[in-house]
């Protein structure tokens, strides 16, 4: 999900109350005894929260509580930021882990947005994807607009999304190019941040089973694209990247700087001949899957 835009900020700490409206609208901080507010891009998410429900926000970076369902949304306690509390800033990611969403694969947005960009992309990013009905309900979309011939990466971001895999990729190998994305920090914040390398390694082996190129992406080279420091987990993080056929950093003020240092690790890794190592498992999944080529629905907080 996302967060849609605010006028500032929101400054939030534990114990500090949130209402994630029901309805679109501008974030408001506290005023006057009225909790903070957001909203969401998918607004009809809100009504299907359960009281006890954990949501987390920017990456895992803020954790909530819903307390209760109201007319106007489903109030939240903040139960965790980092010390000193954290700043909510528009575009920010929502998190539900566990819980399964009932939406459609594309919304009525989505299907405006394939009609303006298929005729000027190249490929097409498909948050959220479940299911092997959500590619489908993709591939078709595709289809009635001649878009046949665009590559659809399926952004693998939630526990759902891992754990039914082969499936989303069965339904479209041999149909669409298509490639698949690691989204590490939703993933991170669905699977746990301790089962993150294990999950990520398997999609891995899977997409090199079935001869899909995968994008390695979310906090690669964080701390330097943003602060222009490097700190020894990130030069082993961006290794591990050579293993995927595109590695994605994200904005900062550093970033030109970023990708010289990704690239000098990423060349120097690839001069080792063993650094894609497969397994048994893969040689055996190789045979099962077949081959095929490359790889929008998504939803922010205000």
């Amino acid at each position: 999900m996302g967060i849609p835009p605010s006028a500032l900020p929101l400054h939030l700490e534990a114990d500090d109350q949130l209402l994630l409206q029901s309805q679109p609208g501008a974030g408001m901080p506290a005023q006057m005894g009225r909790p903070a507010r957001i909203s969401c891009t998918l607004p009809e998410v809100v009504a299907q929260l359960p009281v006890g429900q954990a949501v987390w926000m920017d990456d895992g970076k803020i954790a909530a509580i819903v307390m209760e369902q109201r007319p106007e949304g489903a109030l939240l306690r903040i139960t965790k930021t980092k010390p000193g509390g954290a700043r909510l800033q528009a575009d920010r990611g929502l998190n539900f882990p566990g819980l399964s969403l009932n939406l459609p694969a594309l919304s009525a947005k989505d299907l405006k947005d394939l009609d303006t960009i298929i005729p000027l992309a190249d490929i097409i990013g498909f948050s959220f994807v479940e299911s092997a009905e959500h590619m489908r309900t993709m591939l078709e979309a595709l289809r009635q607009r001649q878009g046949e011939h665009l590559g659809v990466i399926a952004k693998i971001e939630t526990a759902e999304a891992f754990h039914r895999l082969p499936e989303i990729l069965l339904a479209a190998l041999g149909r669409q190019p298509l490639g698949v994305m690691i989204a590490r920090g939703d993933l991170a914040v669905e699977v746990g941040p301790e089962r993150l390398a294990e999950v990520q390694e398997e999609i891995l082996w899977l997409a090199e089973a079935a001869h899909l190129p995968v994008i390695w992406a979310t906090q690669v080279l964080e701390q330097l694209t943003k602060k222009g420091i490097i700190s020894r987990p990130e030069f082993t993080d961006a290794a591990m990247g050579v293993r995927a056929e595109c590695v994605m950093l994200n904005k900062g003020p550093y970033a030109v700087e970023a990708v010289h240092t990704l690239n000098d690790i990423l060349i120097r890794m690839q001069a080792h001949p063993q650094y894609r190592q497969v397994s048994d498992w893969n040689y055996r999944a190789n045979a099962a899957y077949g081959g095929c080529g490359f790889a929008i629905g998504s939803a922010t907080v205000p």
